[in-house]
């Protein structure tokens, strides 16, 4: 399975999310600039990494969306290509209109930087598969703007939907995230946005693998 990872200004977890798809996946993806108006032929995951896209100014995320690769990553969505936002890039799909709600500055008013405990909630999604529901995974944090809130009749939807995919579990909510909100999907199935960075966390050496499942899913390859 190919995929891509998108570049823009002020991201800082490419490599982390290039080091992720090529162990698991066992082929680097390609990249992709943010001047980009075509998504390489072939891809069947794109995925907008972490960091503080154009420094975070007007709103997080705000810019990126606005930016010419956008445009190609909704025609490939709306074409039935995965599409995976984490942290920053989460936020750049809501700007985006990608996905449902927004995300606000943290309850705390506080940059939080440290590990959490992720329910899973939907494990029949394409980026799931490899996980069970109910699972509760370890999971790294660091943002400034994670609280998710959706107003009251997008808030049940979602939830009705089953595109609410990931919670904070267990008093871990680190953010004052509506129900604990910590990923959702689009109704299609096909988009995914988190705060949580699984990345971080797909090997020993980071300290466990609770991550891992999760590219397993998206890039196909669960057994690996």
């Amino acid at each position: 399975m190919k995929s891509a990872v998108v570049q823009l200004p002020g991201l800082n977890r490419d490599r982390d999310m290039i080091a992720a798809l090529t162990k698991i996946g066992g082929k680097a993806p390609v990249t992709v600039w943010q001047t980009e108006t075509e998504i390489p032929a072939g891809v069947d995951l794109i995925v907008i990494p972490g960091g503080f896209s154009y420094g975070d100014y007007l709103r997080c995320g705000a810019i990126a969306a606005r930016m010419p690769v956008m445009q190609a990553i909704k025609s490939k969505a709306e074409a039935g290509v995965k599409v995976l936002g984490v942290c920053n890039g989460f936020q750049i799909l809501l700007e985006a209109g990608m996905l449902p709600g927004a995300l606000m500055r943290n309850a705390s008013l506080k940059f939080v930087c440290k590990e959490i405990r992720l329910e899973v909630t939907n494990a029949e999604t394409d980026f799931t598969r490899a996980y069970e529901k109910g699972q509760i995974l370890r999971c790294p944090v660091a943002h400034h703007d994670g609280n998710f809130f959706a107003d009251a009749e997008t808030a049940e939807r979602i939830e009705g939907n089953g595109q609410v995919v990931f919670r904070y579990a267990e008093g871990t909510n680190p953010n004052g995230s509506l129900n604990d909100v910590a990923g959702v999907i689009n109704e299609r199935g096909n988009v995914l946005g988190m705060m949580p960075h699984p990345e971080n966390l797909i090997e020993a050496a980071h300290g466990g693998s609770d991550g891992r499942g999760l590219f397993a899913s998206a890039l196909d390859v669960i057994a690996a």
